[in-house]
């Protein structure tokens, strides 16, 4: 477990369940859905093909804070189109660099044929890094105290 590893290497082990809606769903639909899967975002999915993320703070943002109905208004209307992406072979550092230049805690991940395998989470990358990272310390500390065979 490295942070140069590919973010496939990730989503062998985290799993590739995807929780999406389509673009013409209800708000309130998307946001039940997210409390009942317990995740902060949903991939908006339009004909086997991604059309956008719909997330808690599109939610809080573009709904409560504009005194919106999460009932009457589309999914549609408050996703972010278009989201940033990444490639099963992009590195989670690269993944974590993207996230954090672009300020998003969501990355849905695309194969080379442009379907979904999976999303990234913010959450998911530090877990992974800070699994990476006491693995490292552990072996350093083998190492130091002479026992290689741990």
């Amino acid at each position: 477990m490295k942070i140069l590893d590919r973010v496939s290497t990730l989503l062998r082990q985290k799993g590739k369940e995807v929780y999406s809606v389509p673009s013409d769903a209800s708000v309130y639909s998307a946001i039940e859905l997210m409390a009942e899967k317990q995740v902060g975002a949903l991939l908006v999915v339009d004909e086997n093909r991604l059309a956008g993320i719909i997330s808690e703070r599109d939610y809080a943002r573009k709904v409560i804070l504009m005194s919106r109905s999460s009932k009457d208004t589309f999914v549609r209307e408050i996703m972010t189109a278009s989201p940033i992406t990444v490639g099963c072979d992009t590195s989670v550092d690269e993944a974590m660099r993207i996230m954090t230049t672009h300020r998003v805690r969501h990355l849905p991940v695309i194969d080379s044929e442009g379907h979904i395998t999976g999303v990234l989470s913010i959450g998911d990358l530090v877990n992974w890094i800070i699994t990476s990272q006491d693995e490292t310390i552990s072996q350093l500390e083998h190492y130091i105290s002479g026992d290689m065979c741990a």
